[in-house]
C-alpha cells in the first residue's frame, strides 16, 4: 500500500469520525463546562453531579483533554482549557444550547446522521432517525420543555423586524400568531402596538411555554396561548393570522391546507399576513454551499421559495394577494385575503 494511498485512508476515516463530535456534544450536555468552572474538578465528584458512570466519564473527560477542551492535572482534577471556554452557559456565543443533545438545534443536528434518508426521498431526516417529524416529536415530548423554555428567551430573527415595522398594523384591532411558538414575535408585536390584543396558537407543549412567556412580559391582559394545530379548523376572532417562518418546515400541499384553514378561520373581512423566510445559499452549483444546501434540505422540505411561489400557494388555497410587502434577502412579507 503506497503512502499515497493510506494517507487518503487516514483523511477519509478522519472526515468520517462520529465519536469526536459526539463526545464534545456530551459534554456540552452534561453541562461539564460550568461544573468544572464552579469547582467540581474531580471524576467521581462530576459523575455525581452529572447522574454518570464514573468510569465511563473519566474516559469522556480524558479525551477531552485530549482534544485540548479540558486540561488534566497530575493529581487527576481538570480545569477549562480556552478551547472549552465557549461551552459554559454564560458564553455569550450560546454554543452550549446549539450543541446539547437534548436541545431544539442540536437534536436537530442528530439527525443528519441519516442524510441518505433526505437524498433517496427529499424528506427531512428527522422522523426517519427520531420515528417522528421534527416539529412532532418536540411539541408533544415533555422533555423538550427546558429547551423550548430557553429558546423562547431568544429575540426574534430572521429579519422578523419586518413585521413589526413593515405592516400597517394601525387599524387592526388583534392578531393571531398562527405557530407562534414561544411567543417572541407576538410580545414584540404588542409592545410595539399597544392597541394590539394578541393570540398565540400552537400545539401543547409550545403553547405552555409561550403563555408563560407572554405572563412573564406582564402582557395577559393583553393576549393568551391556546392549544391548536393550523392542519385543523382554527379559533375565529381575529383581524389577521400571521404565519411567520412556518412554511418552509413543510410541504407544498401543507402549506396550502395551512393558508386555507388560516384563510377560513380570518373570514370575508380577515386577512393572512404571511411572513415567509427564503433561505437561498449563493450561487447555484457552488461546492462552497453544497453542504448547506443539504443541510436545509435536510432539515426542512421548502427552505426556499420565491415570492412568486408562496403567491402561487395562496391562489391554491382560495387566498388572493392584497397587499405586497418588503422583501429582504432571507423574508417577505404578503397579505392574503379570501378569493
Amino acid at each position: 500500500m503506497s503512502t499515497t494511498t493510506l494517507t487518503h485512508h487516514e483523511r477519509l476515516r478522519s472526515l468520517t469520525d462520529l465519536l469526536t463530535p459526539s463526545i464534545i456534544r456530551a459534554a456540552a450536555t452534561l453541562r461539564l463546562a460550568d461544573h468544572i468552572a464552579a469547582g467540581v474538578n474531580r471524576t467521581d465528584a462530576l459523575a455525581e453531579v452529572t447522574g454518570t458512570i464514573p468510569e465511563l466519564l473519566d474516559m469522556l473527560l480524558r479525551r477531552l483533554a485530549g482534544l485540548e477542551i479540558l486540561n488534566r492535572a497530575e493529581d487527576g482534577t481538570y480545569s477549562l482549557a480556552p478551547l472549552g471556554e465557549p461551552l459554559l452557559d454564560t458564553d455569550p456565543s450560546g454554543i452550549r444550547g446549539l450543541l446539547r443533545m437534548d436541545g431544539l438545534f442540536g437534536r436537530q443536528d442528530l439527525a443528519l446522521v441519516n442524510v441518505l434518508h433526505t437524498v433517496r426521498t427529499g424528506q427531512p431526516s428527522h422522523a426517519a432517525v427520531f420515528g417522528a417529524g421534527y416539529w412532532q416529536d418536540i411539541n408533544h415530548n415533555p422533555e423538550f420543555i427546558e429547551a423550548l423554555e430557553l429558546n423562547a428567551r431568544n429575540p426574534i430573527g430572521w429579519d422578523a423586524s419586518i413585521i413589526v415595522e413593515g405592516y400597517d398594523w394601525s387599524a387592526v384591532r388583534s392578531v393571531t400568531d398562527v405557530g407562534g411558538h414561544g411567543g417572541a414575535l407576538l410580545i414584540e408585536l404588542l409592545r410595539s402596538h399597544p392597541h394590539l390584543n394578541g393570540r398565540l396558537l400552537d400545539l401543547k407543549n409550545v403553547a405552555e411555554v409561550g403563555g408563560r412567556a407572554i405572563a412573564d412580559a406582564g402582557l395577559a391582559h393583553r393576549a393568551e396561548a391556546v392549544v391548536g394545530s393550523f392542519f385543523e379548523p382554527l379559533p375565529t376572532g381575529t383581524d389577521v393570522y400571521l404565519l411567520s417562518a412556518i412554511l418552509a418546515d413543510w410541504d407544498d400541499e401543507q402549506a396550502i391546507t395551512i393558508l386555507r384553514n388560516c384563510g377560513q378561520a380570518a373570514g370575508p373581512g380577515g386577512k393572512v399576513l404571511l411572513a415567509e423566510v427564503n433561505l437561498p445559499v449563493g450561487v447555484t452549483g457552488s461546492l462552497e454551499t453544497a453542504g448547506f444546501e443539504l443541510y436545509l434540505r435536510a432539515t426542512m422540505p421548502a427552505p426556499v421559495r420565491s415570492v412568486e411561489q408562496l403567491e402561487r400557494l395562496g391562489e391554491a388555497a382560495g387566498l388572493r394577494v392584497s397587499w405586497r410587502g418588503p422583501v429582504t434577502q432571507v423574508r417577505s412579507l404578503l397579505e392574503f385575503t379570501l378569493a
